[in-house]
């Protein structure tokens, strides 16, 4: 963990001996992990110098490997003939004995290489594709193949390194952040980058106290004792924030739906009502310090998707203070903007229902379907470019034609309605025979072709597409996805995990009031305890979890197995057999196809063995006539 340890005894007295300058050294440590402090403070590994170098090395092989344009399928598929074994250990070797472990981060460089080319090089697009693709596979099977799993963890994915950009060393990124940002599905669906994702989403690895660039192992991952794991630290671990949001958003939700439900027709905020828009207030501040700590990259969908949910309940708040200012009267305005008030907040009922689809995307069906929801929202980009061009144009000339009628465009609003009606397949042609005719209903006519014939059917089209796309791929899609949230909780953490609306405790109980004085030590000693009586449900539930967690884990290291291993039916009794001794793996050998080569290779190969014997036979049939010649020509001499 990125903090020094602390967990119940400490709160109660029982372990004292950690020292004010530890605390304040990690506190330090923990404060380089936000955004504005990690790019000057950590550095690379490896010097970005040489790792460019090992990126190089690996681009020239890449490219020597797939010199031409080929089926993508001859690169992707197992045993193949293009990035075959020697390929895999020429790459492994590109960093020499003592780089080798930045040689899937320089893999995936070279794969953002070969992706711009694409971009750049439009009459060799394809063929870069295929060389970035074919950096991802020779990642994929480095990574499998390594045996050593600590190494593998903490040096190859999760070791952070820079290469050189303009004579200046890039931000120092490590492979899980890397393949997240890159979307490398191949990468990310191999077994080790998804085993250091698991361990990252439980917590089993955190952030090195001494050095923010490094993971090191939770310590505590098999201690059986239920105190060790009553710890507020152990909120920073993905698993117990993601469960935390989800209740705090059904509890969110819970409290919309009162509110909704028991409407005060006198203006007055109840208790539900209250608590509903302090929570608004807590998640504001949330996206607000968000976007303060990392600027304008942190804004995807669902923080445009929040703040349109956030604007209109502020909206539906103001409605109500404004209904406050005037004096009760039934028929007067405070009950006009009362009803206003709740217009708005009723209008958000659905934004309500699908905010929860941001907590459930753990979820392997919610996570897909997300997926597809994102895809198919790029898609309609280029739909409604072509839409507003068209619509820009039809309505120019409609406006125009309403003008020249009677010199004044006072038929405007029917216009837009009329052709927001035969968007949504539902087109009104009376009215427009009055529209300069017969001009206005021919092109009210082709107005309506072009958008339901040509402009949703290329909708439909790309919809289907993208289904199919996501869908053909749907497991590496969810694991990239559930990535990518593991790295929204690992990449940058907060100091104290104060999940809204708790941040607003953090800021009003805590920081105002006393981080400005308070010594270091005492004041992350007073987080700790802050945040273990407000998670302490939580932490109880999470407490037992990791104790019986833990005790399977001592069961499997008794076993020598890992960690996380679990022991399945057809495991249970596999100890009892012995396929070498009854000759049952010697009949699977003769019986089984060989896989890595073709029938045609296979029988070509068989073919050459047949010939070989054939030659040697030959030339064993002549030497022996020539020995007998000979011998028949020594007896006639004799």
């Amino acid at each position: 963990m990125a903090r020094g340890r602390f967990s119940f005894s400490r709160l109660l007295g029982w372990d004292q001996h950690p020292s004010h300058d530890h605390d304040y050294h990690i506190h330090e440590s923990r404060r380089r992990l936000l955004p504005r402090y990690r790019e000057q403070n950590i550095e690379s590994a490896i010097p970005a110098p040489e790792v460019t170098k090992v990126a190089l090395r690996l681009r020239y092989l890449i490219e020597e490997a797939v010199p031409c344009e080929l089926e993508e399928a001859q690169i992707v598929r197992p045993h193949s003939k293009i990035i075959t074994k020697k390929v895999v250990k020429a790459a492994k070797e590109a960093g020499g004995p003592d780089h080798q472990a930045c040689v899937v981060f320089c893999l995936l460089v070279t794969k953002r290489w070969f992706k711009h080319q694409a971009v750049i090089e439009l009459w060799d697009a394809e063929l870069h594709a295929l060389r970035a693709t074919a950096c991802e596979v020779i990642a994929k099977q480095i990574i499998e193949s390594e045996e050593d799993i600590g190494y593998l963890l903490h040096s190859v994915l999760l070791k952070r390194y820079s290469i050189m950009v303009d004579g200046e060393a890039t931000p120092p990124v490590n492979v899980i952040e890397k393949a997240v940002d890159l979307h490398a599905l191949n990468v990310i669906g191999s077994s080790g980058y998804q085993k250091c994702v698991t361990y990252l989403w439980k917590g089993w690895l955190v952030q090195d106290e001494n050095d923010p660039a490094s993971f090191i192992d939770y310590r505590d991952r098999d201690n059986t004792s239920f105190w060790n794991h009553l710890d507020p630290d152990r909120m920073r671990a993905p698993m117990y924030q993601n469960a935390a949001q989800l209740l705090i958003s059904l509890i969110y939700l819970a409290l919309y739906t009162g509110a909704i439900n028991t409407i005060n027709p006198d203006g007055d905020l109840d208790a539900v009502e209250a608590l509903l828009y302090i929570f608004t207030f807590g998640f504001i501040c949330d996206e607000l310090t968000k976007f303060w700590k990392a600027g304008y990259h942190i804004i995807g969908f669902w923080n445009a998707f929040n703040a349109l949910l956030y604007s209109m309940l502020v909206v539906s708040l103001v409605m109500r203070f404004i209904a406050f200012s005037h004096p009760w009267d039934e028929s007067g305005d405070r009950r006009k903007f009362n009803e206003l008030s709740y217009n708005f907040l009723a209008f958000t009922a659905p934004l309500f229902w699908a905010r929860l689809l941001l907590y459930l995307d753990s979820f392997r069906f919610f996570g897909a379907m997300l997926v597809v929801v994102k895809v198919m929202m790029k898609e309609s980009v280029i739909f409604f470019a072509l839409l507003f061009v068209m619509i820009v144009g039809f309505l120019q000339a409609f406006i125009g034609m309403d003008y020249a009628d009677d010199m004044a465009a006072d038929d405007t609003a029917f216009i837009l309605q009329a052709m927001a009606n035969a968007v949504m397949q539902s087109p009104d042609f009376s009215g427009f025979e009055r529209f300069s005719p017969p001009f206005g209903i021919i092109l009210y006519y082709v107005f309506t072709f072009v958008i339901m014939i040509v402009l949703l059917n290329i909708l439909i089209a790309l919809y289907n597409s993208a289904y199919e796309d996501i869908y053909e791929n749907a497991d590496d899609e969810f694991l990239g996805l559930f990535a990518q949230k593991t790295m929204q909780f690992v990449r940058a953490p907060d100091e104290n995990v104060f999940i809204a609306p708790f941040n607003l405790i953090e800021l009003f109980c805590l920081i105002i009031p006393f981080e400005w004085w308070l010594p270091k030590h005492m004041y992350e000693r007073l987080n700790d305890i802050v945040m273990g009586t407000i998670y302490s449900p939580l932490l109880v539930a999470a407490a037992f979890f990791e104790v019986h967690t833990a005790r399977g884990i001592r069961s499997n290291r008794k076993r020598g197995e890992e960690d996380d291993d679990t022991v399945e039916e057809w495991e249970q009794m596999a100890e009892e057999m012995d396929f070498e001794s009854d000759g049952w793996s010697k009949m699977v050998a003769e019986s089984k196809s060989n896989v890595e080569d073709d029938t045609a290779t296979v029988e070509v190969r068989e073919l050459r063995r047949e010939v070989e014997k054939l030659t040697k036979l030959i030339e064993g049939l002549g030497k022996s006539l020539e020995e007998n010649g000979k011998k028949a020509a020594s007896q006639e001499l004799i």
